[in-house]
């Protein structure tokens, strides 16, 4: 192999080795990204199951007042 042509290799490798520098910089950002995303993901769905759970017992006292109002003998007239 001529040494001109080692040059060529060790140059396109440097190229690529600084090609690849960059993208580990941006796949290193975009994970810090994500990881800050999942957090707030995760207090959103802390608070999503909390308000679900809230619903839940809003909807059973709900059934509960609807079962009592629509007895026949809880309609109000005397027995």
């Amino acid at each position: 192999m001529e040494p001109h042509e080692v040059d060529t290799i060790i140059r396109h490798l440097a190229a690529t080795l600084r090609k690849q520098d960059g993208i580990n910089d941006d796949l290193r950002t975009c994970i810090l990204e994500q990881r800050e995303f999942n957090r707030q993901q995760g207090a959103i769905n802390e608070r999503l199951t909390a308000a679900i759970e809230r619903l839940d017992i809003t909807q059973a006292r709900i059934e509960t007042l609807l079962t009592r109002w629509a007895r026949p003998e809880d309609n109000g007239r005397d027995a």
